[in-house]
């Protein structure tokens, strides 16, 4: 893979969030008098925009899932964001790439404001020229809004930037952009899912992704 601009996606690509984020999802929907005792049927939450997960996966209309999303914040953003743990050979990656002289981006729909949290708390902020994400208000979830932002404030050539995600969200969003997209099957996509949307390039664990920039 040549290119020298690298965007990672956050969750399920550079970090395994599963316990903050659904225990967070628990957290929001007995605010709402929903009983969830299965945190494992929550985990379709990690990785699409949390607005309309809500909407999609419990019928919530609008109003009603951006009260869940509050609630879900109070939560996140003083235990969730912090039951997070970094895939064994993340750190080493990012080295081996910056190395090579390429540069790094976060692009990940999760609020900036968290991702940057995320990225100090667990040491690899350094490695990203810029973390970016998405707005409180919902602004740049949409993953091709998102990767068009990064495009026009970094004056990134697409040709020349690779989107690597683990959900089709990435894929889709690099795709409207014009952009290729390695799609990693260690995180919470499925094989399925992600040949779906027709990757350049396909992972199944870290160590393959690390080997393909060898």
């Amino acid at each position: 893979m040549h290119q020298p601009t690298l965007l990672f996606d956050l969750d399920g690509t550079l970090t395994d969030p599963r316990e903050g984020i659904t225990r967070s999802i628990q957290y929001a929907l007995a605010k709402l008098d929903i009983d969830e005792p299965d945190l494992g049927k929550l985990e379709p939450f990690i990785g699409p925009p949390l607005l309309q997960a809500f909407m999609q996966f419990y019928d919530f209309d609008e109003t009603r899932a951006w009260q869940a999303v509050g609630f879900y914040r109070e939560r996140f953003q003083t235990l969730g964001l912090y039951e997070n743990l970094l895939f064994e050979g993340v750190l080493e990656l990012l080295e081996h790439l910056r190395g090579q002289g390429r540069t790094l981006y976060v692009a990940t729909s999760k609020p900036s404001v968290f991702a940057r949290e995320i990225a100090r708390h667990f040491a690899f902020d350094h490695h990203f020229k810029v973390i970016y994400g998405s707005e409180l208000d919902g602004t740049r979830t949409d993953k091709g809004e998102l990767i068009r932002h990064v495009l026009a404030e970094e004056r990134l050539e697409p040709d020349q930037t690779l989107m690597i995600g683990d959900r089709k969200h990435d894929l889709i969003g690099a795709h409207r952009n014009g952009l290729r997209a390695a799609a990693v099957g260690y995180g919470f996509g499925s094989h399925a899912e992600l040949m779906a949307e027709s990757p350049a390039y396909y992972y199944a664990t870290l160590a393959q992704l690390r080997d393909a920039f060898s």
